[in-house]
């Protein structure tokens, strides 16, 4: 009966058309052009690198994509009890008519060829989208990023924010935002001035999030503007600033970004606890961890200081998803958002979405986002996270609590697509 249940609940959410609120697609090359595309994603070439490829052999310069395939390919046999491999093998299956199981030295080659005759098909990105139920796709797009040559309506705008407010001493990201809003950053107004240009640039076509990733040992505070001002009047090329100026700049910075998504009705993502460069000798995007001394108590002050302001919230430890449940039983402005990097893996997912259906009120809850840099991902992702969903609904809600499956089902739509569409602001 249970097992007949999920069954149904998760082919009724499977029919659902959806939003992806986070993602890292190019929208000017959404869907992938070969399989080195998919493989070259950074969980393969890190698992890879993890089971004894090398780095070199991943990142020569110059390497053919069909190259590439080849070499890490033996290697997916050491993780073919991994999600991301389920993923791969998923993706094959449902767009490249592969009816194996297992993708490695003996086969690689003919899933590549399907592969590449897929994807030279003109209509190839839309039949992804479609496949994958995907109504809009929400970007991560560069503060400089004129917003040109491509469907905003479909491929939606999002303000990322992490190089102003922790690279703004590069004289690099200092020429870009002049070239972005004609304002050289001298002081705080200069650089408020600056950040009203681009609030309005974005919002203007269609923008529906500013969005930042944090290290662990940033705290958000009301800014000491005068410290923050005589580290900005002495910018001259990259410069060097103490621990102290750094922090009073990069406070200064992200409270100016909190008050001008109060301006505009942004919400502000939040994705908390990355520490950087752990392992950096590591693959590209394959350095990064998470840092167990991350607590959103570093963010009461900012949530209480911006009443009006959502913030959805992501956590890339499931260590800390208990205190993100606390942070948005209690906290009206803050979202439970998605199941980010390290946290998206069925066992921790599964924990996570259950403790946040019970506790979290339905309405303040983004249920997934795929984080994907390729479309073809979306579809094993989502079903992935519907899987899950479907199980917890039945188990906890129709079983648990005697729900009806209408009942059930409408609260999964929402978690999945109606709270996107209320909490960034709908379809256009």
């Amino acid at each position: 009966m249970s097992e007949q249940l999920e069954t149904r609940l998760f082919d009724e959410l499977e029919q659902l058309p959806l939003i992806d609120p986070h993602t890292h697609i190019n929208p000017h090359a959404a869907a992938s052009e070969t399989l080195a595309d998919i493989l070259g994603y950074h969980y393969y070439t890190e698992l890879a690198h993890s089971a004894g490829l090398s780095r070199e052999q991943i990142e020569e310069p110059g390497i053919g994509p069909r190259e590439l395939v080849g070499r890490l390919a033996p290697f997916l046999e050491h993780l073919d009890n991994t999600v991301q491999v389920s993923w791969l093998v998923e993706m094959c299956r449902d767009f490249f008519g592969f009816d194996g199981d297992r993708i490695g030295t003996d086969n690689w080659e003919s899933v590549y060829d399907s592969a590449a005759e897929a994807m030279a098909a003109e209509d190839w990105e839309e039949t992804v989208l479609s496949r994958s139920g995907l109504e809009q796709v929400y970007l991560t797009n560069d503060f400089d990023d004129p917003l040109e040559g491509f469907d905003t309506s479909r491929y939606v705008p999002c303000l990322r924010t992490d190089d102003l407010v922790f690279h703004l001493h590069r004289q690099s990201t200092r020429d870009r935002f002049e070239q972005a809003t004609g304002f050289t950053v001298s002081d705080s107004a200069t650089l408020k001035d600056g950040l009203g240009r681009l609030f309005e640039h974005f919002t203007g076509h269609g923008a529906r999030a500013c969005a930042i990733s944090l290290p662990p040992d940033f705290t958000p505070s009301a800014p000491d503007v005068a410290a923050a001002d005589a580290a900005l009047g002495r910018l001259e090329g990259d410069t060097e600033w103490t621990c102290d100026e750094t922090t009073a700049v990069s406070q200064m910075v992200f409270w100016s970004l909190s008050e001008a998504c109060a301006d505009s009705g942004l919400p502000f993502d939040l994705m908390i606890g990355v520490n950087r460069q752990v392992y950096p000798t590591g693959v590209y995007q394959g350095q990064d961890l998470f840092d167990k001394r991350t607590s959103l108590k570093q963010y009461a002050e900012l949530f209480n200081a911006f009443p009006g302001v959502t913030y959805p919230v992501s956590v890339l430890a499931s260590t800390s998803n208990q205190e993100l449940v606390s942070y948005s039983w209690i906290f009206p402005n803050v979202v439970t958002n998605g199941h980010w990097w390290y946290s998206n893996i069925p066992a921790y997912i599964e924990v996570d979405c259950r403790s946040r259906l019970q506790a979290v009120p339905r309405h303040k809850q983004i249920g997934y986002y795929s984080d994907m840099y390729k479309l073809e991902f979306a579809l094993p992702k989502f079903r992935m996270y519907r899987g899950i969903l479907a199980r917890v609904l039945a188990t906890d809600f129709v079983v648990g609590r005697g729900w009806t499956e209408q009942r059930a089902l409408e609260l999964g739509r929402q978690v999945l697509r109606g709270n996107v569409e209320t909490i960034f602001g709908g379809t256009s």
